[in-house]
Parts: structure tokens; C-alpha cells; sequence
């Protein structure tokens, strides 16, 4: 029996993962596992960049409009999910192909994922209240006051990780760390993970482009909608953030556009800096698919 295999295809916003995963997905006869930790949501569409509802009809897709924003997802529930589903399908398909952005996600699926506690809904919201009232100065403040360690070496201007850990020592009293034991799992199927990368301009300009391609499709329509869920964990992402301001008068209808733009591109920074980290990534553009395509079959 060939071993059973998830092709990873990891890497930063914008970059053309969707197009490489469908390319892979057709080639192997296969079906993909989203790994974004936005597009879950069905109540969500032009902001988080889903793939377009003829690709979704092409290419079986999982964790895509599989859960509501009133509901309470993270790495741990992305991790029974996307594992049961690649179960199910390894009992048809040697290989399964899995994309997205979002780092953690990923290594939950290929590693495992140490179990945060359960944080109260009122100690949540107090928490983006306070970060949307006075933004990550006060965030910042709040760690070095209740867990310095934090606050002098992680992610601090990453406000979804720097609220995550805010809230943990809040609920706990312990810092986020105290629960990292960074033991990996040993998966009983193989992984093989590809990054997509580009030319930093490259990367940006398609940035940009997206943003406005965003803006043109309703992305503002969109947010409107759902002003009466601004509060939701869900929402706290770039796209629906600034448009919120912008509803409630804090910034231009320009500036939350310009915002929108730059926090995409510090996001793609940061997942840049997050998959630096994986030695087991190899890097290919997305410009040159024959070359990762002939590098997959050496292994497959």
C-alpha cells in the first residue's frame, strides 16, 4: 500500500496558494483543508479572501463555511477537524491537499497542539473592548503588568496574539507559555510542506491589488452587515477592523482602505517570519509550478 501523504501548501497572504492548491488537487485527483483561520466562517466571504464559488464547486473543499462567527474556534478545534476529515478522505485518496495562512493552524495538524484553557466570555470581551477603546499601547501595558515574560518576547504587535495571551494570564493567573510543552505528535501518514513566496514588492503590490479588488467586489456592504457582531472574536481581523472604525466615525473611508493595505502586509510579514521558522518547508514561487510539481512526484 503507497503511503498516505498531506501536501501542505503554506505561505502569506495574496501570495496565490488557493491557485497552486487547486493545480495539486486536480493533479492528484484529490480534495483540499483549508487551513485559515478566517474562512471557516460562512457569515464571512469578500474579506477573507475565499477561494470563488466555481472553485468551490471544482474542488471539494473542507473548513470552508463549516462554522458561524458566534461560534468559538482555534488551533485545537481546527485540529479535530482537519484530522478526522484526512482520515476520512486518506479511505479514498492517497493524498490530500492542505493550504493556508495561518501558522498555528498548520502546525496543530502536523505536530499537535498543547490545550489552552477555556476562557470566560466576559473576560473575552473585556479584553477587545479595552483593545479597541485604546489599541495596542494598552494591550502592551496589560501584558508587562501581568505577564512581563510575554510582553518582552512575543508577538506584541500581533493584536490577535497579544489579546490570546492577555486573556489566558487573566483567566489563569499563569502566563500562555505555562501550557506550551512543545511536544510534537508523530502523524501515521507522511507531510510534505511547501511554502509559496515572491519578491517582497511582488507580494505587496498583489496586496494592494486584492484590497481594491476587495473594496470594488462590496467588502464595505459586507462589514456593514455585520456591525451588530463587531464585538465577536471572528471580527477581530484586518478588513472588518478598520471598517469598523470607519462605521463609527475614527477613520476616513480613505484611511481605513490605506489601513486595510498596510495591516495586510504586516500580517504577510508576519507569516513570513512564522514559516521562516520551519525547516521543513520547502520554497518555491508560484510563478513556477512545474518545478514544485516535478519536486512533489521525487516524493510521492
Amino acid at each position: 500500500m503507497p503511503q498516505k501523504t498531506c501536501i501542505v501548501v503554506a505561505g502569506p497572504t495574496a501570495v496565490g496558494k488557493t491557485a497552486v492548491a487547486m493545480q495539486l488537487a486536480r493533479h492528484f485527483n484529490s480534495s483540499i483543508i483549508s487551513a485559515d483561520s478566517r474562512q471557516c466562517f460562512k457569515e464571512l466571504g469578500i474579506g477573507v479572501a475565499k477561494p470563488n464559488n466555481a472553485q468551490l464547486n471544482e474542488i471539494p473543499h473542507y473548513f470552508i463555511n463549516s462554522h458561524s462567527i458566534t461560534e468559538e474556534v482555534n488551533a485545537g478545534v481546527f485540529e479535530t477537524y482537519a484530522l478526522s476529515v484526512a482520515e476520512n478522505l486518506f479511505r479514498y485518496h492517497d493524498i490530500v491537499v492542505m493550504t493556508g495562512g495561518t501558522g498555528l493552524y498548520i502546525r496543530a495538524f502536523c505536530e499537535g497542539i498543547d490545550m489552552i484553557p477555556v476562557i470566560d466570555k466576559q473576560v473575552r470581551e473585556e479584553v477587545i473592548a479595552g483593545y479597541h477603546q485604546q489599541g495596542l499601547p494598552w494591550l502592551h501595558q496589560q501584558l508587562q503588568q501581568h505577564d512581563p515574560g510575554w510582553a518582552a518576547t512575543g508577538e506584541i504587535l500581533n493584536p490577535q496574539r497579544a489579546m490570546r495571551a492577555l486573556e489566558v494570564v487573566l483567566q489563569t493567573g499563569q502566563s500562555i507559555r505555562t501550557f506550551h510543552t512543545e511536544k510534537k505528535i508523530e502523524r501515521p501518514f507522511n507531510i510534505i510542506k511547501l511554502g509559496l513566496t515572491l519578491p517582497r514588492p511582488q507580494l505587496y503590490a498583489q496586496i494592494n491589488q486584492r484590497v481594491d479588488h476587495m473594496i470594488a467586489e462590496g467588502l464595505e456592504e459586507e462589514v456593514r452587515a455585520l456591525q451588530p457582531f463587531s464585538s465577536l472574536n471572528a471580527l477581530q481581523t484586518v478588513g472588518y477592523s478598520e471598517m469598523f472604525d470607519y462605521f463609527n466615525g475614527l477613520l476616513s473611508r480613505e484611511q481605513a482602505i490605506e489601513d486595510i493595505k498596510k495591516h495586510t502586509r504586516h500580517y504577510a510579514k508576519r507569516q513570513l517570519t512564522w514559516f521562516a521558522k520551519d525547516a521543513g518547508i520547502s520554497w518555491f514561487s508560484p510563478l513556477d509550478y512545474s518545478q514544485l510539481i516535478n519536486y512533489l512526484l521525487k516524493l510521492v
